[in-house]
């Protein structure tokens, strides 16, 4: 059988869509819930693949402003004084 006759996966499994911005670091932060890798909820998590183009562009734009809610300070001596 000729080799050149099977596809590869990234000939099989090509789709016009952007990309999730999961970075495989998954953990969701207990207070924040949300992701510490890529910023997302759970439920945002969950309803990625069937999310319309425009509202996954949407996310993806807003998920580097929650960055911050994960840089809190959580105590130690200086933040007593």
């Amino acid at each position: 059988m000729n080799e050149q006759t099977h596809s590869t996966p990234d000939q099989v499994w090509v789709r016009d869509e952007i990309e999730s911005p999961c970075i495989k670091i998954c953990l969701v932060h207990p207070s924040e819930k949300i992701c510490t890798g890529c910023y997302r909820t759970i439920d945002e998590i969950s309803v990625w693949s069937k999310l319309p183009p425009e509202e996954r562009r949407r996310l993806i734009q807003e998920l580097p402003t929650r960055a911050s809610l994960l840089k809190k300070r959580r105590g130690g001596r200086k933040s007593r004084r």
